[in-house]
């Protein structure tokens, strides 16, 4: 019986559509760029990007806990990372789910702490079978489940948050960038032509840096983590709901049945029945 029911995300697979979606995002700018000038150091500014990366870095460390600063960048890597709770996921959940109905209608709740002995490797389905074996209610078990599946819920947004404020930030010190450049600029008017040319580009620069970070990396990366999060609540209320059966001693094709409400309906038809039968009959 697998028990290791949940990937970590270190080992998720690599999505194919974000990846193309931000080559091509990136590439529609340095098209621009080489379609427009032949220059193309003229829009690399350290100044710009220091202003718009360093303000932006500053104000979430000011704003929000290390910890969390650090866990939010670490995260932008889920933007080239499938999602998690996927279809075929949740339907070998259920597999697992019906067998442990299986487990207890044979040998009751000792087999199944029998079970939990083993290595399972998702948190929650552990702390869920620990529930079951009990002595608590299918409502009890039921409402502490989703109690913790909401506290994950929210801690685990954290950096979706951090990310939407550095997006509405990284324009603001873009725009700092420009009004630096500006004083700069009118500073040095009558003198070098090339002072007057670094910061008239400092001035565009950090602009452009503020809106392409905003938009290319902070806002994908925030909805990113919120689509994961979103389907991991789902995913683990179906557990919730599993285990609750499982306390409530009912049969392995009834927790089938009531499990497979949560799944589109077209994707019923895509569940190995042959298996979850042998399950069911031993």
């Amino acid at each position: 019986m697998n028990l290791d029911i949940t990937p970590s995300s270190q080992n998720a697979k690599l999505s194919a559509a974000s990846i193309i979606g931000a080559v091509f995002g990136f590439s529609l700018i340095i098209g621009a760029v080489m379609l427009g000038t032949s220059n193309y150091r003229a829009f690399f500014s350290v100044e710009g990007f220091a202003i718009v990366v360093g303000g932006t870095l500053a104000v979430a460390f000011m704003s929000s806990e290390a910890s969390d600063v650090f866990t939010a960048l670490k995260s932008i890597a889920l933007m080239f990372r499938q999602q998690e709770a996927t279809h075929k996921n949740l339907q070998n959940e259920l597999v697992d789910i019906i067998a442990w109905a299986r487990l207890v209608q044979e040998k009751g709740m000792r087999g199944l702490e029998d079970e939990i002995g083993k290595k399972i490797a998702d948190p929650f389905v552990k702390y869920g079978l620990e529930m079951v074996v009990s002595n608590y209610t299918p409502d009890e078990v039921r409402a502490m489940m989703e109690t913790t599946a909401e506290s994950t819920y929210e801690r685990d947004t954290v950096p979706a948050t951090i990310f939407m404020a550095m997006a509405s930030h990284a324009p603001a010190f873009g725009m700092v960038g420009t009004l630096i450049g500006m004083v700069t600029l009118l500073r040095s008017i009558g003198d070098d032509m090339n002072l007057i040319a670094a910061a008239l580009a400092v001035c565009l620069l950090a602009t452009l840096y503020g809106v392409v970070t905003a938009r290319l990396l902070y806002m994908p990366a925030a909805s990113k983590v919120m689509q994961k999060q979103e389907g991991l609540r789902f995913r683990n209320g179906l557990i919730a709901e599993g285990m609750a059966l499982l306390v409530a001693n009912k049969s392995p094709r009834y927790i089938q049945d009531r499990l497979n409400s949560y799944l589109m309906p077209e994707k019923h038809h895509d569940m190995d029945i042959r298996k979850l039968d042998h399950i069911i009959t031993g």
